[in-house]
């Protein structure tokens, strides 16, 4: 089993950048895949980006495309979201998720989450 918990969120200005972290403890976190989710007010939690356990593969939702990177540093069980370019309608709580051993990233199925940190972006 694994714990995350995500940091870094906070108020930008459109245009601006913001890098989301999400340290994992626990065992082998570098057999975990790591996915980043988020929620805007009044709609469902949908898929940002993700990473495979080896790194050897990331997705991302078109909407984030080209401007979202996400990343991972098994050191130090950490994965980031590097956020550019952002716009007021990337306004959410951003979720950390984790999934053993997985090699293909898809939105569904991910057995551990973190408590969420809050993105705001202003016009």
């Amino acid at each position: 089993q694994v714990h995350v918990e995500e940091s870094g969120g906070g108020l930008v200005q459109a245009g601006g950048s913001l890098r989301l972290s999400c340290a994992a403890s626990g065992r082998s976190f570098g057999s975990y895949a790591m996915g980043w989710f988020r929620q805007a007010p009044g709609k469902e939690r949908v898929f940002v980006a993700g990473i495979s356990w080896r790194g050897s593969s990331t997705f991302y939702a078109g909407s984030v495309k080209g401007r979202f990177t996400i990343s991972r540093d098994d050191a130090k069980n950490t994965v980031y979201l590097q956020m550019n370019s952002l716009k007021p309608d990337d306004t959410a709580v951003y979720f950390c998720a984790a999934d053993r051993f997985r090699d293909v990233i898809t939105p569904e199925g991910w057995p551990y989450w973190g408590q969420g940190t809050q993105v705001t972006v202003s016009s």
